[in-house]
């Protein structure tokens, strides 16, 4: 599988990396089996970097990546994970908690060291302590070894700005999810320019923005507008007529983009993870790609808010409504 080099930080991450969130049962009642098998399928088909968090099934997807790899020699993939963010609703980015997070973060994945380290979801905290006391505790492990390559995730642009505001000359790379996506490109049009200029790394999360680009059911707890929910059931049924899953479509465009270093998606269904590669090695139908995003065109860029309210950009009508 292609690779693309993570800014200025020395590693190199396949096009489409393995998300573990899944293996935590987030999203459904999970297959012990075909969880673990799941790992085994992403690294043959090169999906050898892995993401996951504490917070995935609240220890349950470290812990069953750190039984799958053990069938892996460490020098055949990369591996991630994130800290400060444990449930629903305890965040805790203190500089005592970094190192306890991290020890038992390897302890579970069964790793002496971790080749991404993110915050995540900095936006549900006060933003000064992340860099007034948690990047500085992470600046330390990385210089003792422990993590190769620092950075943090969030959602609203407006906190990607502020953070970077005052860490942008120290970290080195970003998470941003749901938003490189058919339906919404804010972390390409608003933050590649910044990111490229200080090499730092873009990793892009949710191709398929929580099974909303999906011919799947769609969840009760997706946070996006009905406008954008019609356009993308539009746009799905438009890829169908054409013989073609949006899935596809949207996969192949995510990782498109030549300066996103990786599309993080996630599934504990190896028959999913195997199609995934099949789809990347297929061109991409750029007439229906075409159509497809003229579909999106009027909820372009429509999402919702996340974290604290001051974190967010102040809030914006829904500028139009989708016709059928």
């Amino acid at each position: 599988m292609e690779t693309r080099h993570l800014g200025n930080s020395g590693l190199q991450l396949p096009v489409l990396s393995f998300g573990a969130s899944s293996l935590g049962a987030e999203f459904r009642s999970v297959d012990v089996n075909e969880a673990l098998q799941s790992v085994h399928t992403a690294l043959e088909h090169g999906m050898n970097f892995i993401d996951t968090s504490p917070f995935y099934g609240r220890g349950m997807s470290e812990v069953l990546l750190g039984i799958a790899l053990k069938q892996h020699k460490r020098e055949n993939y990369l591996l991630g994970t994130k800290l400060g963010r444990y449930s629903l609703e305890h965040f805790d980015f203190s500089a005592k908690r970094v190192e306890e997070s991290v020890h038992v973060s390897l302890h579970r994945l069964g790793t002496d060291h971790l080749d991404v380290l993110l915050l995540h979801d900095v936006e549900f905290v006060k933003l000064p302590q992340i860099w007034e006391e948690t990047i500085p505790a992470v600046l330390k492990l990385k210089e003792r070894g422990i993590v190769k390559a620092i950075g943090f995730s969030c959602y609203p642009m407006k906190t990607f700005d502020t953070v970077l505001d005052h860490v942008e000359n120290e970290i080195d790379c970003v998470l941003s999810y749901n938003q490189y996506t058919l339906q919404n490109t804010r972390f390409a049009d608003h933050l590649m320019p910044r990111l490229q200029a200080k090499g730092i790394g873009a990793i892009n999360a949710g191709p398929f923005s929580a099974r909303l680009l999906t011919n799947a059911e769609l969840p009760a707890w997706l946070k996006e507008p009905e406008e954008v929910k019609a356009a993308a059931r539009a746009a799905a049924k438009l890829c169908a007529d054409h013989g073609i899953d949006i899935a596809q479509l949207a996969l192949q465009y995510s990782c498109a983009n030549p300066a996103i270093t990786s599309t993080v998606a996630g599934s504990a269904n190896p028959k999913n993870i195997a199609k995934w590669a099949q789809w990347l090695a297929e061109p991409i139908d750029e007439n229906l790609l075409d159509a497809v995003l003229q579909i999106f065109a009027p909820v372009k860029n429509i999402g919702h808010r996340e974290g604290l309210p001051e974190n967010n950009e102040p809030w914006r009508r829904i500028p139009h409504h989708f016709k059928k």
